[in-house]
């Protein structure tokens, strides 16, 4: 017994001579690690031959080693840019993918614009002639002015006041264009542009379009705004550089395992996970306020795809604007008696005109087109007096308003979407860093990895996220009294963007400029709208509701064909519009 018990200890007793001398051995030709990190891009001649001491280190453990001083110094700066790397590559796809988006946007809604523009363009033109190309300038500023409005909101255009120059300005037109036998002063029709809420010519037209374009022109702004600053805020706190107890500490995780000759061997994934959430304590941060953000602009996108879509507001603004004059054609000779009565009876034109003439410029209750021979017509093919004859026609438009609505949606509801899915994706960004860089081939399972020493199981706790959590973490050195100033600022930023994207979902307008401008305010909620009065003067008035809402909360999944398919919505309304005019003769 005695000599089997004898036997058994001189055997362990030589293995662990023989695989001391192998260790030893190995130690001593450190080839294995100057090709590890010549296969890096570190300079073969930096590493020694053999073993040496390594009692002058200062980041890795002392004894024999295969790194000197000076190749620390590099491994240090080697170790910050690889552990930069993955933080990087992750926001850089984050950033590009929301720079993408940033752009798929606003280039959508300034084509909206300038679509609308053009096919109201196109419709008046061929509906009233000669009367509308004379006026055309009215229109082009319209748009122009809504255009600085989406662009730069109300720091550069008062929306309110823009729509009722707007209106009083037509409303200035068509009454003179309605009573060509009288003689208007201008201090005349500043009477009547007074009072152009109380007359309601245009029927409900300018009030609900108000309504409309506020809130649409607001959420649109406010989303792209926040998509744009997005990619901003993740390049800055990407790029925000490791303290030098980081570095050193990534080092430490990283490299030390190959002074050790231990090429192969990787760190624990709690022991990666506390230098992580060391170096990355600022990121997170952030990820609070970033979240509130995101939760703002998921919540705003809501409000895009349903009562503040842009497109469906755009897309048939020439119809409601066509609507509007109707409504004043139909009730201008009422219009013309209140405007009268109250500022009075205007002069007559002189006498010096023949009969002819005469008999041409008296009122009939249209408006007559520009050319006998040829009789304006809309893309329909139907001309504006059997419009206004065809009491039915509007009811056509504006299910084919609809319909064409529904048909044009499928991008805007595609892109948004999809961004949806990247807003929702992006949340705890920051506070996840540290597990999605600590993972995969970067980490060891188990046991058989490195914990900071040596090739054993790694004991410390593991800390929180966040600067606060840092104060006892085992492996980086945290100053929890001095947080980044780069990152305070970015939460500063974040912060006032989610207010100004809650303020856009119920409907205000919170210039991006200056502190706060009061265009579009009264419209949040409800959209209640109130008449003022500028002096004593009384239009007995009746409210014109016969304009049913034109809304289009039609939601399509998009596909990668969805622009093609917006394009060609527009064809089909056009090919709609000619098939339904046969019917409304």
């Amino acid at each position: 017994m005695k000599t089997k018990m004898k036997t058994l200890l001189l055997l362990c007793v030589s293995t662990l001579v023989v695989l001391s001398a192998a260790a030893e051995q190995k130690l001593k030709n450190c080839n294995e690690v100057r090709a590890a990190f010549t296969s890096k891009g570190l300079n073969v001649n930096d590493v020694p031959n053999k073993g040496i001491n390594g009692a002058p280190l200062k980041v890795c453990p002392q004894g024999f080693s295969c790194c000197t001083v000076e190749l620390e110094e590099k491994l240090s700066q080697q170790s910050q840019t690889e552990i930069k790397a993955p933080v990087s590559r992750l926001s850089t796809n984050l950033q590009s993918s929301f720079k993408q988006r940033h752009d798929n946007f606003d280039k959508f809604f300034r084509e909206l614009l300038k679509n609308a523009e053009d096919s109201l363009n196109n419709m008046f033109v061929r509906t009233y002639g000669m009367m509308y190309v004379q006026n055309a300038a009215l229109f082009r500023d319209f748009f122009k002015s809504l255009t600085q409005y989406y662009v730069s909101g109300s720091a550069a255009v008062n929306l309110d006041s823009m729509l009722s120059d707007f209106w009083d300005d037509l409303l200035e037109r068509m009454f003179r264009l309605v009573n060509v036998q009288y003689d208007f002063s201008d201090a005349y029709m500043e009477c009547v542009s007074q009072h152009t809420e109380q007359l309601q010519p245009f029927g409900d037209v300018p009030r609900k379009l108000r309504i409309q374009l506020t809130r649409a022109f607001v959420a649109a702004r406010t989303f792209v705004r926040g998509l744009s600053l997005m990619p901003d805020v993740i390049n800055k706190v990407s790029t925000v550089s490791a303290s030098p107890s980081c570095v050193r500490a990534t080092m430490k995780m990283l490299y030390c395992p190959y002074c050790s000759g231990q090429v192969a061997l990787k760190p624990c994934q709690n022991y990666c996970l506390n230098v992580m959430r060391g170096c990355l304590a600022n990121q997170a941060d952030l990820d609070a306020e970033w979240n509130n953000f995101l939760g703002a602009m998921l919540s705003l996108a809501e409000r895009l795809e349903g009562p503040f879509n842009f497109e469906s507001v755009m897309d048939p603004i020439d119809v409601k604007i066509s609507e509007a004059i109707m409504n004043m054609q139909e009730n201008s000779m009422q219009v013309s008696q209140k405007v009268f009565q109250g500022c009075g009876t205007p002069k007559l034109k002189p006498i010096s005109r023949s009969a002819r003439s005469v008999k041409e410029t008296v009122f009939t209750g249209r408006f007559r087109p520009y050319s006998p021979e040829a009789r304006p017509t809309t893309a329909a093919g139907t001309s504006l007096d059997r419009l206004v004859r065809t009491r039915g026609a509007k009811h056509h438009i504006k299910s084919l308003v609809l319909v064409c609505c529904c048909l044009t949606s499928s991008f805007c509801a595609a892109q948004t979407g999809e961004v949806k899915k990247k807003l929702k994706h992006a949340k705890k960004f920051w506070s996840t860093l540290p597990e999605t860089v600590c993972a995969g081939e970067r980490i060891a399972p188990g046991d058989e990895c490195w914990n900071g020493t040596a090739k054993s199981r790694y004991e410390s706790l593991v800390m929180g996220n966040g600067l606060a959590n840092q104060v006892s973490n085992p492996d980086v050195e945290v100053d929890i009294t001095k947080p980044d100033t780069v990152i305070r600022s970015q939460i500063a930023i974040l912060k006032e963007m989610t207010s100004w994207l809650k303020a856009a979902h119920s409907g205000n307008d919170i210039s991006f400029d200056i502190d706060v401008e009061g265009s579009g305010g009264e419209e949040s909620g409800s959209g209640s709208d109130t008449t003022s009065q500028t002096d004593d003067m009384y239009f007995p008035t009746t409210p014109n509701t016969r304009l049913s809402k034109v809304r289009t909360e039609q939601k399509s999944p998009g596909g990668a064909g969805a622009v093609l398919k917006g394009s060609m919505a527009l064809v089909l309304c056009g090919l709609g519009l000619a098939l339904l005019a046969p019917h409304w003769r």
